[in-house]
C-alpha cells in the first residue's frame, strides 16, 4: 500500500508540475533568446560607438596635428622678428657705442691736452719759483757778509 501511495502522489505530482515545468522550460528558452537578441543588439550598439569614437579619435588628432603646425609656425614667425628686432637694436647699440666712445676719446684728447698745458705752465712757474729762490738766497747770503 505504501508503494501504491508512493505511486499516486509520484503520479500526481507529474501530472500537476511535469507540464508546469514544461512551460516554464518554455518560457526559458524563450528568455535566452530573447537575451541573445539583446546581447547582439548590444554588441552591434558597442561596436558602433567604438567606431565613432575611433571617428572622433582621429579628428581630435588631425585637429591637433593642424593646431600645432599653425603654432609651430606661428612661433617660428615670432623668433625670425625677435631676432631681427635684436639685430636692429645691436647694430642702434653698437653705433651709439661707437658715437659715444668717439666722444670720450675727443674728451679725453681734450682733457690730456689742457693737462699738459696747466703742467707746462706749472714747470715754468716752478722754474721761476726756483730761480726767485736761488736769487732770495744769494741776496740773503750778500746780506749777512
Amino acid at each position: 500500500m505504501a508503494t501504491n501511495v508512493y505511486q499516486a502522489v509520484k503520479d500526481a505530482m507529474q501530472d500537476l508540475i511535469a507540464p508546469q515545468l514544461e512551460s516554464v522550460k518554455g518560457e526559458i528558452t524563450a528568455l535566452r533568446g530573447e537575451l541573445n537578441g539583446f546581447r547582439g543588439e548590444v554588441r552591434a550598439e558597442i561596436d558602433g560607438l567604438r567606431g565613432e569614437m575611433g571617428g572622433l579619435r582621429n579628428e581630435m588628432k588631425a585637429e591637433i596635428g593642424g593646431l600645432r603646425s599653425e603654432m609651430k609656425a606661428e612661433i617660428g614667425g615670432l623668433r625670425s622678428e625677435m631676432n631681427a628686432e635684436i639685430g636692429g637694436l645691436r647694430s642702434g647699440m653698437n653705433a651709439e657705442m661707437g658715437g659715444l666712445r668717439g666722444e670720450m676719446k675727443a674728451e679725453i684728447g681734450g682733457f690730456r691736452a689742457e693737462v699738459n698745458a696747466n703742467m707746462g705752465r706749472l714747470d715754468e712757474r716752478l722754474t721761476i719759483a726756483l730761480d726767485l729762490r736761488e736769487r732770495i738766497v744769494a741776496i740773503e747770503a750778500k746780506l749777512q757778509s
